[in-house]
């Protein structure tokens, strides 16, 4: 047995073994499709939508590089919403088409499942960089102000508390993220990095989702990454800033034969607290 293989593991055509036949058609079927929804995300700023369950979300670098923060929530019961530590251990800490993003729990189920990514041939660069990451969170004005010693009420943390309060949540509902479009890894000091955005203008990223989403998404104020924002080199990044936009899609509903929404973890949550047989 190789102990390095991944720990968390399901038997052929378990919890972990996505359909890829399903969930391949669903991303290929593009021509039926029907938007539903579309608008841009501004730079350094942040906003909310719905995807009802069963359609598809495409995020398009439409000027070219920009990464993104992107919060995932159960739009009817936001305490469920995406657990990116538990998504690290069942997927991968890089993920891309059929990947899952899975839930908090106690639900445990998968809120979406990548089905589109531009970039799913960048694979591991020279320096150990992948896109896609959920090794790291979203920037904040906490951090910065103890880093840089300065106020700063644009970073991705305050952009998604923003973009919620339509939805009547608060900071306190803003969770780690995916890093869309970010290139991450870790050094040999085993400390993460962050490289230049690799994406291109007309780049995307698409989810499919498994039940009604609410999704969040902050156009990082670093834009590309290509200027630090933190230490001695530290830079204005403004002018490496760049929109984001945001389509909703009706998929065609043969595109969808076989599929049904994933129910919640099976667990029965006594959690031990019963009385013991024998007591």
């Amino acid at each position: 047995m190789n102990l390095t293989e991944a720990a968390y593991q399901s038997d052929p055509g378990g919890p972990l073994d996505v359909d890829r036949e399903l969930y391949g058609r669903i991303g290929s079927m593009t021509e039926g499709r029907e938007l539903v929804d579309a608008f841009t995300i501004p730079i350094r700023s942040g906003r909310a939508w719905e995807v009802p369950a069963g359609h598809v979300c495409r995020i398009v670098t439409i000027e070219g590089p920009q990464v993104a923060d992107l919060n995932l929530w159960n739009l009817h019961d936001p305490r469920e919403r995406l657990w990116a530590s538990r998504t690290r251990q069942l997927q991968a800490a890089h993920v891309s088409v059929f990947d899952r993003l899975w839930s908090t729990l106690p639900f445990l189920r998968p809120l979406v499942t990548i089905t589109g990514d531009s970039l799913a041939d960048y694979g591991v660069d020279d320096e150990g960089g992948r896109v896609h990451d959920l090794l790291g969170t979203r920037c904040d004005p906490y951090v910065n102000q103890m880093l840089n010693d300065a106020p700063f009420d644009y970073h991705c943390h305050s952009n998604l508390t923003r973009a919620v309060r339509p939805w009547h949540l608060t900071e306190f509902d803003v969770h780690d993220v995916l890093n869309v479009f970010q290139c991450t890894g870790l050094n040999e000091q085993d400390q993460y990095f962050m490289k230049t955005c690799p994406a291109k203008q007309g780049d995307y990223f698409e989810f499919f989702a498994e039940i009604d989403i609410l999704a969040a998404l902050s156009t990082c104020p670093g834009g590309d990454l290509s200027v630090p924002m933190f230490g001695p080199e530290a830079g204005d990044t403004e002018s490496v800033c760049r929109p984001l936009g945001i389509e909703v899609y009706q998929v065609p509903d043969e595109a969808l034969t076989g599929w049904q929404s994933p129910q919640r973890a099976a667990y029965s949550r006594d959690h031990g607290l019963a009385a013991r047989p024998w007591a």
